[in-house]
């Protein structure tokens, strides 16, 4: 990719942020399931338009010093499918007594709308467009408002994918490919939700 391509995409992606104050980096982790190899055949205990947020991790970042400010992480507690697969919880360290002692997906609504009130003017990235799907589903299954309901939703994947010219790779790739180095645990919701951060201060810094 030429150094002109790469200003004008770049330039396109500020263009995008200039309305906004703040840009809050989200990750949810959500119920799961999968028959390992290990296995025999048999039904997915959580099927995939069953899933739902049991974390949300959110960190804020002030788009006019390009630091980040504050966090947000909440367990959720899931109410179709509340026992936590193994593979679940393999895969995102998020333990049964986690859920269990969380609050409703409406709950934690509130509570980030009364964080959020500190960071007006904010739109909203992930990587990749799951996050933004899963909220709607999770919203529908609890018939409350999404929770990031009103915000407008960028694809920082597709950010990168354009900036560098490749193929999107996942979270950890990507951060270890811009010479970044990895903070906390790959799935929990909070630590994926920082290295979305680290990434989109790399890309507009």
């Amino acid at each position: 990719m030429s150094i002109e391509a790469k200003l004008l995409h770049l330039q396109a992606i500020q263009n995008l942020l200039a309305p906004y104050r703040y840009l809050y980096c989200v990750d949810l982790e959500a119920t799961c399931d999968e028959v390992e190899k290990s296995e025999s055949t048999r039904p997915l205990a959580v099927a995939p338009d069953q899933m739902e947020t049991i974390e949300i991790g959110l960190v804020v970042i002030d788009l006019e010093s390009l630091e980040i400010v504050d966090e947000f992480q909440r367990f959720v507690r899931p109410q179709i499918n509340p026992t936590l697969t193994d593979f679940c919880t393999k895969l995102t360290s998020i333990q049964q007594t986690d859920v269990d002692d969380a609050r409703t997906y409406q709950e934690v609504g509130e509570e980030l709308r009364m964080f959020a009130v500190r960071y007006p003017n904010a739109a909203w990235a992930s990587w990749g467009d799951y996050d933004a799907r899963q909220l709607e589903r999770d919203a529908g299954f609890a018939a409350c408002p999404s929770l990031l309901e009103g915000l407008p939703h960028f694809n920082a994947r597709k950010w990168h994918a354009g900036l560098y010219d490749n193929r999107p790779k996942g979270l950890k790739q990507t951060v270890e490919s811009l010479g970044l180095v990895w903070q906390g645990t790959y799935h929990r919701g909070v630590d994926d939700a920082r290295n979305v951060a680290a990434v989109i201060k790399e890309m507009l810094g």
